[in-house]
């Protein structure tokens, strides 16, 4: 796909200072792109790079100033450069998207299954009894739809996803390749003679609008009721969510945490790498919890920052790691007092 700086300037409100017609078909960093491709400068780190560069197109921020001519490429000028080339990009991926329509074969649809418009249905894919998928949906080869599972309007399912029964997934969601959503909570009831005895997992999961969720993630199903994920969450790759977890809108989690079952996490939380949540507890609003952070109770005050093992205040822990540092010199200075003390008790007597 080809685009003029025109064009693109009108995708992301720009303002275009060049050549308006110069075109490009693909993107490139801005030290290293060539001739047809389009750039972006956002961090001052890379400015150098922008009187040098063989791109054809850059876009930059309205505030940056030049100090020397730019050779022949067309530059965008915008408020944000970095947002609006993720807008661009995000545009050109929409696009690309559209273009996938039809369904491959072999696939396994049911009967009883209800189908939107302009689809794109990948080759291997098994959709079961009663499903239902929106309009412009993206289902990718060797995708696995249960039985009674709703997708909505514009979701894109990539490569290998598997969404067993009952479950619902809203519109405009991306869930990447190897995620698994909806299998069974981690219930086991001990019984007198040491063994576990399966708790039956009858619920679902229930992902709402605009959520994103990354490759080789896990979503259990609900005991009974829901496993949620609200409106514009975003997981990374390789998380665990617990059976019964709520995770409030507009919540971001990175890769390799884990939360357990029935916890309640509130809106705009932000939660590093490798966290551990345990369960039945709740993470108040806008909490952010540092990367191997071991959350064993809940955090209550909207806003607050926890991190360690188990995780606490962040400010008295960054004040803790910094005097566990100072020790060795305060054992010293403590040796020291105690020689000091000794040598006037010795000349008292």
């Amino acid at each position: 796909m080809t685009f003029t700086a025109a064009q693109i300037a009108q995708l992301i409100n720009g303002k275009v200072e060049g050549n308006p017609e110069i075109a490009v078909d693909s993107f490139g960093k801005i030290e290293e792109a060539v001739k047809g491709q389009l750039a972006f400068l956002a961090n001052p780190k890379y400015e150098e790079h922008l009187y040098t560069t063989a791109a054809s197109i850059v876009i930059i921020n309205d505030s940056q100033e030049l100090k020397q001519q730019v050779g022949a490429a067309a530059l965008i000028r915008v408020p944000d450069a970095y947002s609006a080339f993720a807008t661009l990009l995000a545009k050109y991926q929409e696009i690309a998207a559209q273009q996938l329509t039809g369904i491959q074969q072999p696939v396994h649809i049911a009967s009883s299954v209800r189908l939107g418009e302009n689809l794109f249905i990948g080759a291997f894919a098994w959709l079961g009894e009663n499903v239902v998928i929106g309009n412009h949906v993206k289902i990718h080869p060797q995708v696995y739809l249960g039985n009674n599972v709703k997708i909505g309007d514009h979701t894109i399912l990539h490569p290998g996803v598997k969404i067993y029964h009952d479950c619902i997934i809203g519109q405009h969601v991306t869930i990447h390749a190897g995620s698994v959503i909806g299998s069974d909570g981690f219930g086991f009831a001990p019984q007198s003679d040491g063994s576990f005895k399966k708790i039956p997992q009858i619920g679902n999961v229930r992902v709402e609008d605009h959520v994103e969720i990354g490759a080789n993630a896990t979503i259990d199903r609900a005991t009974i009721g829901s496993t949620i994920i609200r409106s514009r969450t975003k997981l990374d790759n390789l998380i665990q969510i617990a059976h019964n977890v709520e995770i409030g809108h507009d919540t971001v989690i990175a890769a390799q945490a884990g939360v357990s079952g029935s916890t309640k996490i509130g809106n705009h939380v932000m939660i590093g790498g490798q966290a551990g949540i345990v369960g039945h507890i709740q993470i108040a609003d806008g909490a952010r919890i540092n990367a191997q952070s071991g959350v064993s109770k809940s955090i209550k005050l909207p806003n607050s920052a926890v991190t360690g093992t188990p995780a606490f205040d962040y400010t008295s822990a960054l004040r803790s790691q910094a005097l566990s540092r100072n020790l060795p010199e305060l054992e010293k200075r403590l040796k020291e007092l105690e020689e000091l003390v000794k040598q006037l008790l010795a000349e008292r007597v």
